[in-house]
């Protein structure tokens, strides 16, 4: 018999035991991939944002608003040529549990500052024209069974009353980091009908030069430094960074939970294997009579430790990886868009399938070694 039959032979032996430990593996990598992800996309996350933009806020926190009257003395910063600015709006549609992102912008800057927002160009003119219009991401469009012309009315939260909007048109995005799950409308609509009593949330930079964007930075801050209200000026990979950090103790807490229920199943699993090598000593001693080396006997060990063990970690990360390359939660991309199972997650996962082989594998390969083949064959199970 071929090592390679024998070693199927011996995971066969209890068909439903090697399943079931299988599974458990698969399981324990299935929630670590997942769990680990969340941390591994947020780090993706901070990470975006062109280097000629740049954001204004607050200097307290993003909630307080700024002035329109700012708008004037950006635009005369050495080194910015562009302007534009947007607010929270914070309305609600139908249910308000059904979350999703809605904004004012100034849409003629903003659309010209983002082009990884694709719009078409029918569209997009139709959108201009209307200060009533909205674009809406395609995700949004499709989870609420919407069409480009319909009339929809948001409730406001910030702004109380029913807004109505018609929808002219749709994006997509070319950077994941940008979700397909937004809604936009026309600054100059929220003014009107608020009689212009809003301002802006806070303003995006369109500088020349990114390495001047610390400078650009000191010069904004330092001319609202003393005014009603001080500014905080960043790039925008920093601001991403900043909104991403409000997720730093859920990120931590996650991280902690996921690891303890992975290192309990991992541990229970382990022991199983185990002892399903030690219920095989006669089995083992027999090998080592008939002439089987101490080296093939320890390889045995080692290869049924570590099939069990590959290919659970196959089957948990694998699936872990084609669930959320495939599968949208609405709820989870518009918090965390682009949520993957990232390279680094697969190998770490593989890294401690290799581990867990060797730890389970071990001690039954060392044992095999030093094995007295009389008393083992004299052994009862």
């Amino acid at each position: 018999m071929s090592r390679g039959r024998l070693i199927w032979a011996n995971l066969m032996r209890h068909r439903w035991r090697t399943i079931l430990t299988m599974l458990s593996v698969a399981v324990a990598m299935f929630l670590f991939a997942s769990l680990r992800s969340f941390g591994t996309t947020l780090d993706s996350l901070s990470q975006f944002g062109a280097a000629n933009r740049m954001v204004v806020r607050h200097k307290t926190a993003i909630v307080f608003p700024l002035q329109m009257s700012y708008v004037p003395r950006l635009q005369a910063v050495s080194g910015v040529k562009g302007v534009s600015f947007a607010t929270w709006f914070g309305g609600w549609y139908q249910d308000p549990k059904k979350f999703f992102a809605n904004f004012a912008v100034d849409a003629e800057t903003f659309i010209k500052l983002y082009p990884e927002i694709t719009i078409p160009e029918d569209q997009r003119e139709a959108f201009m024209h209307d200060r009533s219009g909205a674009v809406v991401g395609v995700d949004l469009m499709e989870r609420n069974g919407w069409r480009v012309g319909q009339n929809v009315v948001l409730n406001g939260s910030i702004y109380p009353g029913e807004w109505p909007f018609t929808i002219r048109a749709t994006y997509t995005s070319r950077s994941r980091a940008f979700d397909e799950m937004s809604f936009m409308f026309h600054y100059a609509y929220l003014d009107e009908r608020t009689q212009h009593r809003a301002q802006p949330g806070w303003f995006y930079l369109d500088i020349e030069d990114p390495n001047r964007a610390g400078e650009i930075a000191r010069t904004v801050d330092e001319q609202f430094r003393n005014s009603n209200a001080p500014t905080l000026t960043m790039t925008e990979q920093a601001f991403q960074a900043s909104w991403m950090g409000m997720f730093g103790n859920v990120r931590t807490l996650m991280n902690g939970i996921g690891m303890a229920v992975v290192f309990a199943i991992l541990l229970v699993t382990g022991n199983a294997m185990m002892m399903s090598a030690r219920e095989r000593t006669r089995e083992v001693a027999a090998l080592k009579a008939i002439g089987f080396g101490n080296s093939t006997v320890s390889m045995i060990e080692l290869a049924e430790a570590g099939a069990v063990a590959l290919a659970g970690a196959a089957l948990g990360l694998g699936g872990a990886a084609l669930l959320w390359a495939n599968v949208s939660i609405p709820q989870l991309d518009q918090m965390i868009p682009g949520f993957r199972v990232a390279p680094s997650t697969i190998a770490i996962g593989i890294g401690i399938a290799v581990v867990l082989t060797l730890l389970s594998g071990f001690g039954p390969a060392w044992r095999a070694t030093r094995m007295n083949v009389t008393q083992a064959l004299r052994t009862v199970e």
